[in-house]
C-alpha cells in the first residue's frame, strides 16, 4: 500500500513537503504525530491524526505517537485565543497512560514487527534542559524574523487574541521544532505529521534539523475536519465527543456518527474507518439508491464504535437505540446501565417523584397526573389506558389504577412512561 495515495483518496492530505512521497516509496519511514495530553482521554477531534498513524503503520512504516508533556504545559498558539493551564507531572503521567491505552486500539504497540508503534513524551527530554542550554543549542539557529512570519504568531499579534502573545507561547514552535530534532537524532524520524494548523510548527522543525545537522526531514498535514455546513466537527451541545466511556457513553458515541448528514457521512467514512475504496464505493452507491436507509451512517457508526469501544458495546448501543425508535422489550430496557439510560432519554421531560410514596405504592393515575404531569387530566389518562396507549417501562399499563411501587424502578431510581408511540417521560425517585 502507498501511504500518500491512501491519504489522497481518503481526503486526508492537505499539504506535503516536496520529496516526502519519494522518501516513503524508497524506505520504511519513522514518522511522528503530536498529541496534547491535557485530558486523560482523546476525543474525536484527535481521530484524524490517529487514523493517519494507523494508515502509516498499515502501509509498513513506523509510527511514533508523541505525548506533548512539555509543550502541553505551555500551550500552542495555533488556532487558540488563550493560554492553557499548567499540568503537574503526576497528572501528565496519568493522562499519558490513559491515552496509550486508547491508542492501542488503533496501533500495534506490542508485536515484534520492525514497524511497531512507540509512545514517547517530550517531557522526558525537555525536563532537564536548562534555559541557557536551550537558548544556545536551539535558539541561535532560528531568527525572530522567521518565527514572526508564521501565521499562528501573526494572528495572535494582530489583535485576534485578547491578551496578545506571551513569550512562553512565542517559543512554542522552537520547542516543537526541537522535538523533531531529538526524534530525528535518536529514532531516525524523518517525517512529522499533524493537522493543517500545525504546518508552521512542523516546518520550523524541518528547518532546525537542516540547520543543526543537515539531516533529512519532511512534513505532511491533514485538513482540519469540519461539518458540511462549516460548523466545528466533534462538538455537541454537551461538549466534546470523547473516546472514554466515562465521558461519552458508547450509546451517545454511536448516535453521534449515526446522526451525521449524508454529505458528511460520505467524507467521514473515508477518514475514520479502514474500509477499502471498493467497499466505500459500494456503500455510497447503495446510499444514492436509497438515502432513507442511511447505509453510510449505519456502517460508519458501526466501524468507529467497534474500533473505539468493542463489538459488544456496539451491539448494546444498537439495542438501546431500538428502545427509543423501535419495538424493544422491557427486558432490553432493564439491561441498560444508568449512564446509557440517561443518554437514550436525554431531553425527554423529567419529573421527580417521592421514593417514600413509591415504597408504600401509588396508583398510576395519581402518580402520572397529580405527582408528575404526564397527563393533563385523569379523564385523558383513563381513555388512553383503555385504548392500550400507555406503557410503563415498555410494558402496557393494564389498568389506570394499577399500583406502582419501588419494585418497578429501573436502576432503583427511574420509571419510564410512554404516552402513545413517541412521547416519553422519565420519572426520578428522590
Amino acid at each position: 500500500m502507498n501511504f500518500v495515495e491512501e491519504l489522497r483518496w481518503r481526503g486526508m492530505l492537505h499539504d506535503m513537503m516536496p520529496g516526502t512521497e519519494e522518501l516513503l516509496a524508497k524506505e520504511q519511514v519513522t514518522a511522528y504525530l503530536g498529541i496534547d495530553p491535557t485530558a486523560d482521554s482523546l476525543h474525536i477531534g484527535h481521530l484524524c491524526g490517529v487514523m493517519m498513524l494507523r494508515h502509516l503503520q498499515r502501509c509498513g512504516h513506523k509510527p511514533l505517537a508523541l505525548i506533548g508533556g512539555a509543550t502541553g504545559m505551555i500551550g500552542d498558539p495555533s488556532g487558540k485565543s488563550a493560554e492553557r493551564n499548567l499540568l503537574t507531572e503526576d497528572i501528565l503521567r496519568h493522562n499519558q497512560d490513559c491515552i496509550k491505552k486508547q491508542l492501542g486500539k488503533f496501533l500495534d504497540f506490542e508485536s515484534d514487527a520492525p514497524n511497531r508503534a512507540e509512545l514517547v513524551n517530550n517531557y522526558d527530554w525537555m525536563k532537564e534542559f536548562s534555559f541557557l542550554d536551550f537558548a544556545r543549542e536551539v535558539g541561535k539557529h532560528i531568527t525572530v524574523n522567521y518565527m514572526m512570519a508564521k501565521d499562528s504568531v501573526k494572528k495572535r499579534l494582530n489583535g485576534e487574541a485578547r491578551d496578545g502573545l506571551s513569550f512562553t507561547e512565542f517559543t512554542y514552535q522552537l520547542l516543537q521544532g526541537y522535538d523533531y530534532v531529538h526524534l530525528n537524532r535518536t529514532k531516525g524520524c524523518k517525517l512529522q505529521m499533524g493537522g493543517s494548523d500545525q504546518w508552521g510548527n512542523i516546518t520550523t522543525g524541518t528547518e532546525l534539523i537542516r540547520r543543526t545537522n543537515g539531516g533529512e526531514a519532511y512534513a505532511l498535514t491533514c485538513p482540519l475536519i469540519t461539518k458540511a455546513d462549516g460548523g466545528k466537527f466533534g462538538k455537541t451541545e454537551s461538549g466534546n465527543v470523547w473516546l472514554d466511556a466515562r465521558y461519552t457513553t458508547p450509546y451517545a458515541f454511536y448516535q453521534f456518527w449515526l446522526n451525521v448528514s449524508d454529505s458528511d457521512a460520505e467524507r467521514y467514512i473515508k477518514i475514520f474507518t479502514s474500509l477499502t475504496k471498493e467497499e466505500i464505493n459500494d456503500l455510497t452507491a447503495q446510499q444514492d439508491e436509497a438515502p432513507h436507509l442511511r447505509v453510510l451512517q449505519k456502517r460508519l457508526a458501526k466501524e468507529v464504535t467497534i474500533m473505539v469501544h468493542s463489538e459488544e458495546e456496539y451491539n448494546a448501543a444498537v439495542e438501546a437505540s431500538n428502545i427509543l425508535f423501535g419495538n424493544a422489550t422491557s427486558d432490553a430496557l432493564k439491561k441498560l446501565d444508568e449512564a446509557t439510560l440517561l443518554a437514550v432519554f436525554e431531553g425527554v421531560p423529567q419529573f421527580e417523584v417521592s421514593r417514600e410514596a413509591l415504597n408504600e405504592g401509588v396508583k398510576a393515575i395519581d402518580l402520572f397526573v397529580d405527582n408528575a404531569a404526564v397527563f393533563s387530566s385523569k379523564g385523558e389518562m383513563r381513555k388512553l389506558v383503555q385504548s392500550g396507549g400507555v406503557s410503563l417501562n415498555k410494558e402496557k399499563l393494564a389498568a389506570f389504577d394499577q399500583l406502582i411501587t419501588s419494585a418497578d424502578l429501573l436502576n432503583d431510581k427511574y420509571l419510564l412512561v410512554q404516552r402513545g408511540k413517541k412521547n416519553y417521560y422519565l420519572l426520578i425517585a428522590k
